[in-house]
């Protein structure tokens, strides 16, 4: 048994869907200029190294808190087929494809939310998720606190390992394709870990460690990424 892993952001995407999310948001009038910036304060500390993403989630999670699931869940469905489903690498779709006929499972591992990470494996066939999910109580309402581990850095590893056991495969054995140095976890414990278009630090790693470093090209008419 052989397990692929694969990051979404990035990676799979030749975007970063979370700062494309932030702006659909913003344009919908669902948040305000004032929570749009301080997101994007937040991810440019992550890029800088200034503080951790999952500190970030935490907080956009406990913001969820009150909020209902249906109109989330019916406007990412929208925002995916109208921003994100043109927008899959192409390098991305022959891999998944090979990894497939070699009868290997493909499985989705990504710090987006559960309800954006459904429409991807859906729409690629994956054969699991793992992902952030969030709490939602009785009513429908989000509580505003993350459903299990939190799925970045040593929590991805987490879930990776948690899997891998579940479905009786070796790490030693799996691939892992990502473009982020905050993946690093996870890459240290797979047989086969791939850089994939890797942000600045992560291509400094891959090259010392000996790991491939690849590039998986952008959509027809997208520019580059």
């Amino acid at each position: 048994m052989s397990v692929a892993f694969f990051d979404l952001d990035k990676t799979l995407l030749a975007v970063n869907s979370a700062a494309l999310w932030i702006r659909h948001e913003l344009a919908l009038g669902h948040i305000s200029r004032w929570q749009a910036l301080v997101a994007s304060v937040w991810m440019t500390r992550y890029h800088l190294g200034f503080v951790s993403v999952q500190d970030a989630l935490l907080a956009a999670i406990g913001h969820l808190a009150g909020t209902a699931v249906a109109p989330i869940l019916e406007r990412t469905n929208a925002f995916y087929e109208e921003q994100l489903r043109p927008l899959y690498r192409p390098g991305a779709l022959r891999v998944l494809e090979e990894h497939r006929q070699a009868g290997d499972r493909l499985v989705l591992l990504t710090s987006s939310t559960g309800y954006l990470s459904e429409l991807v494996a859906r729409d690629l066939r994956l054969d699991a998720i793992l992902c952030n999910r969030f709490e939602v109580n009785a009513e429908g309402l989000h509580t505003g606190k993350p459903l299990g581990t939190v799925c970045f850095g040593e929590g991805k590893r987490t879930c990776a390992e948690d899997y891998a056991r579940e479905v009786g495969a070796s790490l030693s054995a799996c691939a892992f394709y990502t473009d982020s140095y905050s993946d690093l976890p996870v890459m240290e414990v797979v047989g086969r870990p791939v850089a994939v278009h890797p942000d600045q630090r992560l291509r400094r790693e891959a090259l010392r460690r000996g790991w491939p470093v690849v590039d998986w090209g952008v959509p027809a008419g997208s520019g580059p990424r």
